[in-house]
């Protein structure tokens, strides 16, 4: 009973290394993109804006930054927030603006729970995160195209209307996106920390069972029980070097052979004492 409980151990330590590969590998694919287009430094400008309404100078963040220079401004806007908020943080612009997804993730994590511990993870309904958008980067052209067509308004009353009529509705497709796209987020979050609690759950299982087996070791290496039959079995399985088989049949193999063993011998005493006797 005891081998088979030992060898059933060794297959679920095993399965749970599988297990938790794939949920990391899975964890790493569902995050790559985003954490890509994080990498700008315009996400965690808009965090802190969200968090801290009116202290991120919007105007000066570059939604559409591609090259590393413009990258770089952003986040100088960014860790001037931070001095500002006399947050004790410092950036790593350099290895962020590179877009690797693990130091983006990390810096991105850190951040979420910064903002979280801030605001207890409540979402303002108020902040409307792609007006605010309009006052960064590119999207000043927005701004200056609709103030253009305002003016037109004086001398042309229809076309001002007609203007007035679609600026109201790219508003209301722009409100619109904003909240697909914070439920996206949201989704995304919710799905990262589910991948999060079956990881560690699956690390303390892991670390469960390899101290259950660590422990089976040190009493079979008892100067007691070093020569035993069944600790020597034991040590067959914990020690087997091929992972594909299982190595309970040669354990039990070993087992019978010595219980055998000991009968005949026991027979064979039993036989000299009777020869012994007549």
């Amino acid at each position: 009973m005891c081998v088979f409980v030992d060898v059933w151990v060794l297959e679920e330590l095993e399965s749970g290394f599988a297990v938790n590969f794939l949920l990391k590998n899975l964890l790493a694919r569902l995050l790559l993109e985003f954490s890509l287009k994080a990498a700008s430094g315009a996400v965690q400008c808009q965090m802190m804006d969200m968090t801290y309404p009116g202290v991120v100078p919007m105007h000066k963040v570059n939604f559409d930054a591609k090259t590393e220079y413009d990258m770089i401004q952003n986040y100088k806007v960014l860790q001037d927030v931070f001095n500002k908020l006399k947050i004790e943080k410092h950036i790593e612009v350099g290895r962020l603006v590179k877009g690797r997804p693990l130091d983006n993730l990390e810096f991105l994590q850190w951040l979420k729970r910064y903002c979280d511990s801030v605001n207890g993870g409540i979402m303002n309904e108020n902040y409307n995160p792609v007006e605010r958008r309009v006052k960064g980067g590119k999207d000043r052209n927005v701004k200056g195209l609709k103030s253009s067509k305002s003016l037109q308004t004086n001398t042309m009353n229809h076309s001002g209307s007609g203007d007035s009529l679609r600026s109201k509705q790219l508003r209301s497709s722009g409100g619109a996106d904003g909240v697909n796209s914070s439920a996206e987020i949201q989704a995304l979050s919710k799905q990262v920390s589910d991948l999060k609690l079956s990881v560690d759950h699956l690390e303390k299982e892991r670390d469960f069972y390899f101290a259950k087996l660590r422990d089976i070791e040190i009493l079979c290496q008892a100067s007691e029980l070093e020569n035993d039959p069944m600790s020597l079995a034991i040590k067959k399985i914990l020690y087997a070097a091929d992972a594909k088989g299982s190595a309970l049949d040669e354990a039990q193999e070993y087992l019978n052979e010595v219980i055998n063993g000991n009968e005949d011998e026991a027979e064979a005493e039993a036989e000299a004492e009777v020869e012994t006797e007549a």
